[in-house]
């Protein structure tokens, strides 16, 4: 018993034999899950008008998924290393698939924003276990090779996101962005199920640290409330002040938490390595501009412009061009230039592309800026992944996998509130103003974030 249990454990190393086609199957599991990020942005007008939702139930649209899809991240990742990736991978695959088929059946703003719930939560299981696969499936070069896939996936991911969105909702309707998963996840769980290693898993098994998610998600759902709020009643008012003070409180809540628990949800020592919270800062800033260029442009194309859903997915289509091409070229490049190098060479591209449809708010000014801002995102999601995960030991593999995707997450949370709040002018109005803000905020931004990465990534050794 014990010898055979030890044959599959070894195959799950890195010259697993059919470790490429895992990846493939993983890629397009994590496709489904960052696909889901985008996917509503073309469809949210229509979703709105069917639906009769407020803005502040467009943009938790967004951020209920991705919340729900942080917050839980690290309780994932953790739940992965106790019990074993294969395990957490199938079972995330299957609560993704049928809330993705119940969301898709949604008649009311509460039956949509709850079955984004569900979805977050199969994604929470999902995402870290995968990635922690492809962890430990490769290592070396095929490791930076294999994550540089896994970013332009990701990267690229969201960008197609919109085109497929376009399409489906100009066709068959919104409702089809959802249900497209399910025979996808289907055929992806009867694929893994049979290729997926048995792995050997910690013993003893310690406890799940179930309060310190909680208390983690909460204070990021008060945070992300008091972002959306301020689009109406305004960034220095009570409603903004006393949810995000409620946050700070939580969070701190959180860390005496994990100081304290007997098995705490992460190592808070492991955050503070400087290339795991560079890795984690880059994951953020990256994800929060990507979701600010989807935003702005598809409200901008469908409501300024009033072009169709299809005829924006279709504008969308240069951009995941750019962004795959961003992390393909990156990747290859990251050993030679180094990690800040890329970093800052990222960011940097990405505010002059997010700079041009603020100096000027013209069709074809939009659409090259935000491929151009595609570029620059695709190389730093590279970068992040890289630095963040790659000199973690096997071990901690599950729970860094966990905070990447975490911040991931949260960045799209935070992106979709912040330019949610920024636009909402022009998101509720007829003045391109609010658009125009939205883009010089978030070029900013990107370039603040080059100025931290500048001196927060670690240099060559």
């Amino acid at each position: 018993m014990t010898h055979d249990s030890d044959v599959p454990a070894a195959r799950s190393g890195p010259f697993h034999p059919a470790r490429w086609r895992i990846l493939g199957f993983l890629g397009v599991a994590q496709l489904m899950l960052i696909l889901d990020v985008t996917v509503v942005a073309v469809a949210l007008p229509h979703m709105e008008t069917d639906l009769h939702l407020s803005r502040e139930a467009v943009t938790w649209t967004v951020s209920a998924y991705t919340l729900t899809f942080g917050g839980l991240m690290l309780l994932g990742g953790r739940i992965a290393d106790l019990i074993g990736a294969k395990r957490v991978v199938l079972a995330g695959l299957l609560v993704f698939t049928a809330a993705s088929a119940a969301t898709g059946f949604a008649g009311s703003a509460g039956m949509l924003l709850g079955g984004r719930v569900a979805q977050g939560l199969g994604a929470a299981l999902l995402s870290p276990a995968a990635l922690s696969l492809v962890v430990h499936l490769f290592e070396g070069d095929e490791r930076n090779k294999a994550l540089g896939v896994w970013s332009a996936l990701g990267g690229g991911g969201a960008a197609l996101g919109v085109l497929l969105g376009g399409l489906l909702t100009a066709g068959p309707g919104w409702p089809w962005i959802f249900y497209v998963n399910v025979p996808i996840g289907l055929v992806i769980i009867a694929a893994l199920a049979r290729m997926l290693p048995r792995q050997s898993v910690a013993t003893p098994r310690p406890g799940l640290d179930v309060l310190g998610a909680l208390l983690v998600t909460a204070s990021s759902a008060s945070l992300i409330y008091a972002l959306i709020r301020a689009g109406d009643g305004g960034w220095l008012s009570a409603a903004t002040g006393v949810p995000v003070l409620l946050a700070a409180i939580g969070y701190l809540a959180f860390v005496v938490r994990q100081r304290t628990a007997r098995s705490p949800m992460m190592d808070l020592a492991l955050l503070a390595r400087r290339p795991v919270a560079t890795g984690t800062f880059l994951i953020l800033m990256a994800t929060a501009l990507m979701i600010a260029v989807f935003f702005l442009g598809t409200f901008y194309f469908q409501h300024a412009r009033e072009y169709g859903a299809l005829r924006t997915g279709l504008l969308f289509l240069p951009i995941a061009v750019a962004t795959m091409l961003g992390a393909d070229l990156t990747g290859r490049a990251l050993a030679a230039a180094g990690a800040r190098r890329l970093a800052v060479a990222g960011l940097l591209v990405a505010a002059i592309g997010l700079a041009l449809p603020a100096l000027s708010m013209h069709p074809a000014t939009v659409a090259i800026g935000t491929a151009i801002a595609g570029a620059g995102t695709g190389a730093i999601f590279v970068v992040a992944s890289a630095t963040a995960l790659g000199q973690v030991a096997p071990h901690e593999s599950g729970i860094a996998s966990g905070i990447v995707s975490t911040f991931h997450e949260f960045g799209a949370s935070i992106g979709a509130a912040v330019i949610s709040s920024v636009a909402a002018a022009s998101l509720v109005g007829d003045t391109l103003a609010g658009f125009t803000d939205g883009f010089v905020l978030a070029s900013a931004a990107a370039v603040a974030a080059a100025l931290v990465a500048a001196v927060l990534t670690p240099g060559r050794d």
